[in-house]
């Protein structure tokens, strides 16, 4: 049995003096060294022959080009050195493998205790840890990965030193028989550096040989070329280039036949796909050399079957089955779980620590020894309860149980909106999620006489989110109405926490947090905004913490998360801008406000592009977002949807006190909870210690005063109706300023006590306490007991049901339906399809009157004639409807008119005609805007460059490869 040593360098001077070292220090020696240096511009060479001595039978060194691949290295070392007997073995090493004492004995054993081997494995260990585990064996999964079976940063505890057979092992450290590599041709040199050990175990598997890996010898490797440590003319920069090209042509070089069609197609969709999500964690480089990689191999299926055909021509009869040795088909699928999963923790954790590094990077002074001491104790009380079950850590968690208690109650209170929901602000959802789709796409709409306002923001993600649903367009309303409190909590939550540690290094008490988040989330519902169905205000009162904590990212420490946070609130902000306008309109205007105070009171901040850059792309980025509806608002002449807010007009009933105690109408709670916290966000400047952030909490709220005093005094002159804008955005601002107020003020005057603590004071303290209590307390008992609500008691006046689904024939097929009398004046709207469903009642709100139908309408009700009923049917209206109660002398103008026929209604109090004249199916056609689909192409990008530039930068720790 004859051993010769193959060590091949790279500039690899410093790891060759332990590494050399090793190889002479077997305690088995090797019979001959074949060391090939590729033109290493170190001192490797010098350094391969001071330790193994001059040329001689038994050392032979060579060096060749700087561009030799290593199975070239490899093939040309073997010629260096003639075959001695037929049970030669090679062992080959990198310049950055170093074998321990034993390795070569260990490998010989394990080859005399299996004869049939062919091909012999040590275990690696990383370099110079020495303790990690790299790899105990290789296997390839179905979408080329390569697969060691161990975890990441897994330590040898000798839990993986049984010998056993496997697909391949690597080449830094393999042991093979000459003469089994010389019959598979060697080291494939399409495969220059990565990836060849993987192919030549395959190979030698279909052509029946048997793979072992001996953990009990023991290699450490430093993967110099993989890590980026060394550059070398084959991999220059681009290292994740050589190793995914190299995993696709392996997988498709050796997959079986019957394979090969499903694997080349999953290889290429894998690739894009992995190509989207380097994108989303803003790796563009692995993108780029992902892409490269896959249309490389993809791009030239010629060499594939090239390679296949060599492999079979080598191979004598059959290939072997190797099933059992490749990676179980299930793996690809846990490792993109995985990825999931790292990035949401990452999403999670990083805007969590925002005000914790930004304290650290101010260096505060320790925290009193008192401080100190309560803060150990609390640690104490956490790790008590971790050791706990988590049945018992909840229910010994009194936060825990009452913010569980709010969602369930919260959800018991708004039961009125499971199922399908309608009235106030709220019309009927379309009936499918396609409906949301052709309306936000479209150019043109089918609505009334036809328009080309275009279809409210917010409709796009609806669509988004009945996809996801399934179709159905009902749960997405009805998750809207019952999450937006729970989540309103949760974002508040989560801002006060950080708000919190900004202000106080020790953050805020957690009971104080739980109260400001429970007493914000109950806005929407106490304000009345919930009660109307006014799910623009809900949505945005959910949205608005969240943006709020995105936004003070804009004060990190450091600079890449600040431009993370200015995209993260660009969605937020655009998403709520969505649902209320005036949501980026009034952002514009606070960063217009806090750049122009940072100009006076600190110029040199914006001279920084990286302080004043992140909040004014967050601001200019939503006109990108929302390009589809904000330029077609504007050039429609629709500007003034810009001043509305989702859903069907309703009309604000706010007065200078339900401004101050947050109540849009009388579906609100009493005034008195929105009186109780008025009077202690004023308290709130009392305390010396937060009163500057107090401060700034109430110039936040006196300019959202300042604006809505300011808006109640315009009046919108809309087609159909004459209203005011909406200022349900203004009573969420301002009662969540209050909130976040009274949380810090309380906090100061809490530090206080634990100080000076007179019993007057701790008396005061409690008294406060337990009114504050009772304005979460009181809201949720008073949502809990009042049933009272515009979705309960409102419906929408419904036609026959035979002109429903008559109208749902086509958009001709319309029905015209009048309201009032000739005293008190006629109204008419038209339905078509479905009816006015969501979405498109703002369509129709903003769309310009149309005057000749008006005409029209106004002669039917007053002079009939049968040119009237003629353009009718011309403008596709199939049926007139005289709403109930029907006016006598309108219905006996009706009823004499020559092309209306009289048809059945609902009741005796309503009247019904059928249009007994040719409808006009191209009445309602209007051309499509090749602008149009420019805006959406422009949103898309827009949305994929946003969601990629505002996620976190989470890599994978990179598969172990042969370096």
């Amino acid at each position: 049995m004859t051993v010769t040593a193959l060590l091949v360098s790279h500039d690899g001077a410093r790891w060759l003096p332990a590494v050399l070292a090793g190889l002479t220090g077997q305690t088995l020696p090797v019979d001959r060294v074949v060391a090939v240096d590729t033109t290493s511009r170190d001192d490797s060479v010098e350094l391969v022959r001071a330790a193994l001595g001059g040329p001689s039978d038994r050392v032979v060194v060579d060096v060749v080009p700087g561009s030799t691949s290593y199975p070239a290295a490899v093939r040309h070392g073997l010629d260096l050195v003639p075959t001695v007997d037929d049970d030669e073995w090679v062992w080959l090493l990198h310049d950055d493998s170093n074998p321990a004492p034993t390795a070569l004995a260990e490998l010989l054993a394990a080859a005399r205790e299996h004869p049939g081997a062919a091909i012999l494995g040590p275990k690696l260990r990383e370099w110079p840890s020495l303790r990690r585990l790299l790899e105990v064996g290789l296997t390839i999964s179905g979408t080329g990965h390569r697969e060691t079976g161990l975890e990441r940063g897994e330590y040898d505890q000798g839990q993986h030193d049984a010998v056993r057979e496997v697909l391949a092992v690597n080449t830094a450290g393999m042991l093979v028989r000459r003469r089994v590599l010389e019959a598979l041709g060697g080291l494939d040199e399409e495969l220059p550096i990565f990836g060849n050990d993987i192919d030549f175990g395959w190979r030698a598997a279909l052509a029946g040989h048997r793979t072992f890996v001996v953990p009990q010898a023991v290699v450490f490797h430093a993967e110099a070329a993989h890590r980026g440590v060394r550059r070398t003319p084959i991999t220059g920069r681009h290292t994740h280039y050589q190793e995914r090209r190299a995993a696709i042509f392996t997988s498709l070089a050796n997959v079986s036949s019957r394979a090969l069609p499903w694997q080349y197609v999953r290889l290429f969709l894998g690739s894009l796909l992995r190509v989207v999500g380097y994108l989303a964690v803003r790796s563009v480089g692995e993108a780029l050399d992902e892409l490269a990689a896959v249309l490389s191999v993809h791009g030239r299926p010629g060499q594939v079957r090239a390679a296949r055909r060599e492999r079979a021509q080598r191979r004598a009869g059959e290939p072997a089955d190797v099933r059992h040795l490749l990676a179980p088909a299930w793996l690809p699928y846990r490792h993109g779980l995985d990825f999931v999963t790292d990035l949401a923790s990452a999403a999670t954790s990083q805007a969590a620590d925002v005000a914790e590094r930004r304290r650290l990077a101010k260096a505060p002074g320790a925290a009193p020894a008192q401080e100190q001491r309560r803060a150990a104790a609390e640690d104490d009380e956490d790790a008590y309860l971790t050791d706990t079950g988590l049945v018992a850590r909840f229910f010994t968690n009194p936060i825990a149980v009452v913010l569980v208690l709010f969602g369930v109650l919260a959800l018991v209170a708004g039961r009125e909106a499971f199922g399908s929901i309608t009235g106030g602000a709220l019309s009927p959802v379309p009936e499918a999620a396609g409906d949301w789709w052709r309306l936000h796409t479209s150019s043109w709409h089918p609505l009334g006489t036809g328009t080309d306002v275009p279809a409210p923001a917010y409709v796009l993600p609806f669509a988004i989110a009945a996809s996801v649903l399934l179709g159905q367009t009902g749960a997405v309303v009805s998750g809207l109405m019952l999450l937006a409190v729970p989540v309103a909590a949760w974002g508040a939550w989560r801002l006060l926490k950080v708000v919190g540690h900004l202000v106080d290094p020790l953050g805020l008490p957690r009971w104080l947090v739980v109260w400001g988040a429970l007493t914000y989330a109950l806005v929407p519902v106490t304000s009345g905004a919930w009660g109307e169905g006014r799910f623009g205000t809900v949505a945005v009162a959910a949205l608005l913490p969240w943006a709020a904590h995105a936004a003070l990212g804009f004060v990190d420490p450091d600079r890449d998360r600040r431009w993370r946070a200015a995209w993260r609130t660009a969605l937020l902000v655009a998403l709520g801008a969505a649902f209320v306008p005036g949501f980026w309109l009034f952002a514009l205007l606070a960063t217009a406000v806090v750049l122009g105070g940072a100009a006076i009171i600190s110029p040199r901040l914006l001279k920084e592009r990286d302080s004043w850059g992140p909040p004014v792309v967050a601001v200019a980025a939503t006109p990108v977002l929302l390009a589809p509806w904000l330029l077609p608002l504007l050039t429609t002449g629709s500007a003034s949807g810009l001043l509305l807010e989702a859903g069907r007009l309703t009309v604000d009933q706010v007065t200078f006190v339900g401004l101050l105690t947050g109540r849009l109408n009388d579906l609100g709670a009493p005034l008195w909870p929105g009186v109780v916290l008025g009077l202690l966000a004023f308290a709130a400047l009392v305390p010396r210690r937060t009163r500057v952030a107090v401060v700034i909490c109430w110039l936040v709220a006196l300019a959202a005063a300042l604006v809505s005093g300011a808006l109640s005094h315009v009046t919108l002159d809309l087609p159909a109706v004459t209203t005011r804008p909406s200022l349900g955005l203004f009573v969420v601002i301002l009662q969540g300023t209050s909130v976040v107020a009274v949380v810090l003020g309380a906090d100061a005057y809490l530090r206080r006590l634990d100080v000076h603590h007179p019993w007057w004071q701790r008396a005061l303290a409690i008294g406060l306490a337990v009114v504050a209590a009772a304005v979460p307390v009181g809201g949720l008992a008073w949502w809990l007991g009042t049933p009272d609500n515009a979705m309960a008691r409102d419906a929408e006046q419904a036609v026959p049901v035979y002109m429903q689904q008559s109208s749902l024939l086509g958009e001709e097929h319309g029905v015209l339906v009048l309201d009032g009398s000739v005293d008190d004046g006629i109204t008419y709207r038209i339905r078509r399809d479905d009816g006015t469903t969501l979405g498109e009642d703002e369509i129709l709100t903003l769309a310009d009157e149309d005057g000749e139908l008006t005409a029209d309408v106004k002669a039917l009700v007053s002079a009939p004639t049968p040119g009237v009923v003629a353009e009718l049917g011309a403008r596709g209206i199939e049926y007139v409807v005289l709403s109930s109660p029907a006016d006598g002398r309108i219905s006996a103008l009706l009823d004499a008119t020559a092309g209306l026929d009289q048809a059945s209604a609902e009741d005796r109090s309503t009247r019904a005609w059928h249009v007994d004249r040719p409808l006009d199916a191209s009445a309602l056609e209007g051309d499509g805007s090749w602008w149009r689909v420019l805006l959406l192409v422009v949103q898309g990008a827009a949305l994929i460059v946003a969601l990629v530039l505002a996620a976190p930068t989470v890599r994978q720790g990179r598969s172990r490869r042969d370096g």
